[in-house]
């Protein structure tokens, strides 16, 4: 949490005890009416994602803003009706892709799903852009996520996008694991649409307010698009006047619905503007890649790291490391997968390492049936964090050996 975060929030709760509803256009503190409390987000996250400000907004959560965005992007034709997405992904992108189809008429054939080879770890970039070309005249949006979640691999949205485009298909982004992990650039890389959380990487606390992005070339014209509409997206000037008429804000603003939580947009701002007192993505990442790549190097260095080769023929407690070796195809994520596996979590070697890294203080995530997902996170952690961390790897895995 950042140490901005409790006056922050403290700053409107005064301002909800001394003045209720009359904080939307007379708060206590000059500049900070509810009416236009979120509007401050855009200056701030647009740096983070690589966008023009009136390209991103803040509204609702991840999946609840990546549905509204489909809504609006995915208009499948007889012939172009296709959503081609990641089969690794996050659960709640699958039940969004498939209904958004069964929506229009279609069913599970409707999606192209594209996951690694037999023996490989994670996507190729050269198979993704095969199955683009080979499929792209049926498909009418590609959606991947910037980060696969599982195995921290970092797609390259620049070439995919561009792939895509050349075939005629619309492109988003799931960037829940990769929007303040990793510099992203969606302006200049053409993407179509992006949705993310602000709960991970961006420190913006539990359940947080979502985020999304829509190039500025679906905005320029007031009629492009029907769209999941709400007065917050209406022209702000004739918003209380209750007219039949919808005049959408000319920006990503004009895609927003209802009027957030005062408490979530607070917590966001106090979090991006502590990005910004960091140098910003780029140091960050600077150093997230230092951080990732040194643990890395001790993981290597430790007895019970196998190859994938290797593990094949290992019968004893070990780990791979799913995630890709190039720095530039990696977040601040390692993925370790450990072997062997017990369905009794009292014998299984990724629980009883879990519980010992979790029983000596660290806090990292594990993915069943096997991984732990490690995250040296570069606004925060430290090498002697990633130093210990690997001590406790091994200590775990020596007790069961």
């Amino acid at each position: 949490m950042p140490k901005s975060t409790p006056d922050a929030i403290n700053n409107e709760l005064k301002a909800w005890a001394a003045r209720g509803v009359e904080s939307h256009f007379k708060h206590p503190i000059k500049g900070n009416d509810w009416v236009s409390v979120d509007q401050k987000i855009p200056s701030l996250l647009s740096p983070i994602v690589g966008a023009l400000e009136n390209e991103v907004a803040c509204m609702g959560t991840l999946t609840m803003n990546l549905n509204s965005l489909l809504t609006s992007f995915y208009k499948p034709t007889e012939k172009r009706f296709k959503i081609m997405f990641d089969k690794g992904a996050f659960p709640s992108d699958y039940y969004a892709m498939l209904n958004q189809v069964r929506l229009h008429g279609f069913d599970e054939n409707a999606l192209i799903q594209i996951g690694p080879k037999e023996g490989e770890t994670y996507v190729k970039t050269e198979d993704i852009l095969k199955a683009i070309e080979e499929n792209g005249d049926s498909i009418a949006v590609v959606c991947f996520p910037g980060i696969q979640y599982y195995t921290g691999q970092f797609f390259n949205i620049e070439k995919i996008t561009a792939k895509a485009h050349s075939k005629g298909c619309l492109v988003g982004w799931d960037l829940a694991h990769a929007a303040g992990n990793v510099e992203l650039k969606l302006h200049d890389w053409n993407v179509d649409f992006a949705a993310w959380c602000h709960y991970k990487y961006l420190n913006s606390g539990p359940g947080a307010i979502g985020g999304f992005f829509i190039n500025e070339k679906y905005t320029k014209d007031e009629d492009w698009k029907p769209r999941l509409a709400g007065w917050w997206g209406n022209n702000a000037e004739d918003r209380f006047k209750m007219l039949e008429q919808f005049d959408p804000i000319p920006s990503a603003l004009g895609f927003r619905q209802s009027n957030p939580s005062v408490f979530d947009v607070v917590s966001l701002q106090s979090s991006l503007e502590t990005f910004q007192k960091c140098g910003g993505i780029k140091k960050l990442r600077e150093k997230s890649i230092k951080l990732t790549n040194y643990a890395e190097k001790i993981l290597h260095e430790s007895p019970y790291y196998k190859t994938i080769e290797e593990s094949k023929t290992t019968k004893s407690p070990h780990f791979i490391i799913l995630t890709p070796e190039n720095p530039d195809e990696r977040g601040a994520q390692l993925s370790l997968l450990f072997k062997p596996h017990n369905d009794d979590a009292s014998k299984d070697t990724m629980e009883q390492v879990f519980k010992y890294l979790n029983d000596h203080g660290v806090i990292c995530d594990e993915r069943r049936p096997n991984v732990i997902r490690l995250g040296p996170t570069p606004s925060y952690n430290t090498f002697t964090n990633c130093f210990d961390c690997v001590t406790l790897i091994n200590e775990a895995l020596a007790q069961l050996s």
